[in-house]
C-alpha cells in the first residue's frame, strides 16, 4: 500500500519515501508514501521529481493508481517517469530512500480549478455527469436542458471567491451518506466505499451559510479567496441533456 499524504494535507509539496518497486521497462516507481496525487475523480495526476540520495533527479510526468491484471486497484500508486529517464531509473532500487517532490505551481493550479468546480456545482445546482480538472482549464458537464449564462456564472463565482469561504476536509460514514444521497453530485464517479468512511469537502459555514458539501478525494485550496481571478470561458450544449461549462484563469 502507498500512504496517501495528500489526502490529509494538500499543502505538502514533498516527503521522504522508501522505494517499494522499480520497473525500468515501464518507467514506473512505487513508493511506500507520497505527496503525488494520482489521476482520479476527474483531476489530473501530479507531476514533479523523485530526488535520489546523491542528488540525481527523476522527472515524473504523471501519477496513476496501480491496477492488477484484472483491472482492480491495488492500493499502490505509480509514479510514471518522463521519457528519457532510463539512466536515472537504473540508479534506483527497492529499499532506497528518495524525496518525492511535486511541481507545486502545477498542483496549485489544479487545486484552484478543483475548488472552483465545487462552487459551480453550488451556482448551477444540478447533477454533474462528467468533469476534467487540468492545470490549464476545468470543464464540468451538467445534467440539464436549460441554457446557462456565462457572465452570470462568472459573476457568481467572483462573489464566492471574494467571500473568502473556508474549505474544509472532513468525512462521513457510509451510513450517513446513504441517508443523504443528495450529497453525491456526480453521476459518473461514485465515492469509494469499503472502509466505512468517505472523505468530504465542505465549503462555507463558520458563521455563514453552507455553500457546498460533497464526497471528494481531490486536492483543494484552503479558502475560496485562494482561487483567484477566474472566469467561465465557454458554455457548450453537448447533448439534449448536457451543458458543458469551461473555466479558465483571468491572469
Amino acid at each position: 500500500m502507498t500512504e496517501e499524504l495528500f489526502r490529509a494535507d494538500a499543502t505538502l509539496n514533498e516527503c521522504s519515501a522508501r522505494v517499494l518497486a522499480v520497473d525500468e521497462a515501464q518507467g514506473v516507481v512505487v513508493l511506500d508514501r507520497t505527496v503525488f496525487y494520482p489521476l482520479g475523480g476527474g483531476q489530473a495526476g501530479d507531476a514533479g521529481w523523485l530526488v535520489l540520495a546523491g542528488g540525481t533527479q527523476i522527472a515524473i510526468a504523471d501519477t496513476r493508481k496501480e491496477k492488477d491484471a484484472d483491472g482492480q486497484v491495488t492500493g499502490r500508486i505509480t509514479h510514471q517517469a518522463a521519457p528519457g529517464q532510463r539512466e536515472q531509473l537504473s540508479q534506483l532500487k527497492q529499499g532506497d530512500t528518495v524525496t518525492a517532490r511535486i511541481d507545486a505551481a502545477r498542483r496549485q493550479r489544479l487545486m484552484r480549478f478543483h475548488t472552483a468546480s465545487h462552487l459551480l456545482c453550488h451556482l448551477v445546482g444540478v447533477p454533474v455527469n462528467g468533469c476534467s480538472i487540468t492545470p490549464d482549464y476545468a470543464r464540468i458537464d451538467f445534467h440539464m436542458t436549460e441554457p446557462l449564462d456565462k457572465q452570470q456564472l462568472t459573476d457568481g463565482l467572483a462573489r464566492l471567491v471574494a467571500d473568502a469561504l473556508p474549505v474544509v476536509v472532513g468525512s462521513i460514514t457510509d451510513a450517513e451518506l446513504d441517508a443523504q444521497p443528495e450529497l453525491i453530485k456526480s453521476m459518473s464517479v461514485q465515492p469509494p466505499r469499503g472502509s466505512g468512511v468517505v472523505r468530504t469537502i465542505r465549503i462555507g459555514l463558520h458563521g455563514g451559510a453552507l455553500i457546498d458539501l460533497q464526497p471528494c478525494g481531490g486536492t483543494h485550496v484552503a479558502n475560496t479567496a485562494d482561487i483567484g481571478a477566474m472566469a467561465v470561458t465557454k458554455i457548450e450544449k453537448k447533448s439534449a441533456n448536457s451543458r458543458r461549462v469551461v473555466l479558465g484563469f483571468l491572469e
